[in-house]
């Protein structure tokens, strides 16, 4: 253990497979239908057909001036509303023409790079101070940010009763469904579940900041449990300890965990702690809430939307990538050979066969990503410290960021400004502290909670009014035939 490890408390909560439901592998003994029935010609147009029947003419878009993905013909975002909880900044518009500019993201007008800069020049954590920063408007006083540290600390423990029917029955493989369940599942805890006041609002806020880091942790756990064979271990919720705490608290265990650890995650809490009302699961979560629906249901489904890999599950590809470079390249310090594996990336041939350079490319910033830039010194620090492998992946992801642009460039003709997004550097920060892959995302959704709550009480208290856009029908009307006289 560091010298400067946390204490272990010795009251840890041992759990056997009888008092949790988290160790219980629940199997679906019905086959899909596809499987159990197979694909006859009566179910061929049932699983083929919507390739076609759904395919839209690309031309009819221009016609109707569809603004497809909610972007302008010029990749920026179509505007839908106002905020005041933050800015995402990656260009200007000069003479009604899009030209890249530096990055840059203000939370209520702060730049993040300040707020990260500030708590780690005083060696205090910040991610607190910027959820109440979020959540209010201001940056709290000492009296207030104990308050509201407390306050969340106080929301720690879950409820008597939960673990027994904690949602990892199903044995899921990804711990962000298990969070999109756990958080449906404290709605049936809470008598004023669909109350939409503000002192509710606040309140479902601060518990799911406080229970989220367990929550995912402790099912993390239980899969490392059951693969063990051993029992599931639950250390005591500390009231005291801070969101980044808290999250390596459940992780490492006996083992413990540095300042400098818990710093480095905190920083990247800040980072990931909002990104603008447009991303696509804080819209996701604006959408539900203009329903008026219940704040466990509108967050449950921003979760769905960050663990697409389109969007928060993009930083455990990145770092997945940067392994498989490492080991499919010859010599990681030959710029040529590094750029022939991400042409072979760009192709289909390698990694994933995807085509895609995680970590590269933004839909908002062009020139830089203000969240990689911080996150990448803190990391260049950590990882010369955590020996020569993480080294050598930080060096790699350096390398890819300054090639990536110029290969997609020649392989795919692309010539708009392409900067390093912080996903390339996200995943190499994680493994320096030890975290396993499956807890990347929902890493991402704890820190993105603060945003996710400010942008939804934005959305019941201020436009108050489901979002419905349109849609043009583009289909002819047609004569309904009996079914008697209808052919295949």
């Amino acid at each position: 253990m560091a010298q400067d490890s946390r204490p272990l408390t010795p009251r840890r909560r041992f759990l056997t497979r009888q008092q949790t439901s988290a160790l219980v592998h629940i199997a679906d003994e019905y086959p899909m239908p596809s499987e159990g029935m197979g694909i006859g010609d009566a179910a061929r147009l049932l699983y083929e057909g919507g390739r076609t029947v759904d395919d839209v003419d690309p031309e009819l878009y221009a016609t109707y001036d569809v603004k497809r993905g909610l972007r302008n013909a010029d990749g920026s975002g179509v505007l839908v509303g106002l905020t005041t909880i933050s800015d995402v900044h990656g260009y200007r518009r000069v003479d009604g023409r899009v030209e890249p500019d530096e990055g840059d993201l203000r939370y209520r007008g702060y730049h993040v790079g300040d707020l990260v800069e500030a708590s780690q020049r005083e060696g205090r954590f910040g991610y607190e101070e910027v959820a109440y920063l979020l959540l209010t408007g201001s940056l709290p006083t000492t009296d207030q940010l104990a308050d509201f540290s407390a306050r969340i600390g106080s929301r720690r423990q879950l409820p008597e009763g939960y673990i027994s029917i904690f949602p990892r029955a199903t044995y899921s493989h990804s711990i962000m469904n298990v969070l999109q369940r756990a958080t449906l599942l404290l709605y049936a805890f809470d008598e004023s579940a669909d109350d939409t006041d503000p002192v509710h609002e606040v309140d479902v806020a601060l518990s799911l900041l406080a229970r989220w880091p367990r929550v995912a942790s402790i099912a993390h756990q239980a899969y490392v449990a059951h693969e063990s064979g051993e029992r599931l271990v639950i250390p005591p919720a500390r009231e005291d300890f801070s969101m980044a705490e808290t999250v390596l608290d459940v992780l490492r265990g006996p083992e413990g965990f540095s300042r400098e650890e818990a710093m480095l995650l905190d920083v990247m809490l800040m980072l990931h702690a909002e990104h603008g009302g447009g991303n696509n699961s804080t819209f996701t979560c604006r959408v539900l809430s203009s329903s008026a629906t219940d704040a466990y249901s509108a967050y449950a489904s921003a979760l769905g939307s960050l663990k697409g890999p389109r969007h928060g599950g993009a930083n455990a590809k990145a770092g997945l990538m940067v392994e498989d470079a490492l080991a499919h390249i010859a010599d990681p310090s030959s710029d040529d050979q590094v750029a022939d594996y991400l042409a072979r990336v760009l192709a289909g041939d390698a990694f994933d066969g995807r085509g895609l350079i995680y970590g590269i490319g933004h839909a908002v910033y062009t020139k830089s990503d203000p969240r990689a830039q911080v996150v990448k010194g803190y990391a260049r620090t950590m990882a010369a410290r955590k020996g020569p492998e993480l080294a050598a992946q930080f060096e790699l992801a350096e390398k890819i960021e300054r090639l990536a642009p110029e290969v997609m460039r020649d392989v795919r003709g692309i010539t708009k400004p392409l900067c390093a997004n912080i996903d390339l550097y996200t995943g190499i920060v994680y493994r320096m502290l030890g975290i396993p892959d499956d807890l990347f995302t929902p890493i991402f959704a704890i820190a993105r909670m603060a945003g996710w709550a400010a942008h939804r009480m934005e959305e019941i208290y201020g436009p108050a009014r489901i979002i419905r856009p349109a849609y043009n029908s583009v289909f002819s009307d047609r004569t309904y035939v009996p079914i008697a006289e209808r052919k295949a």
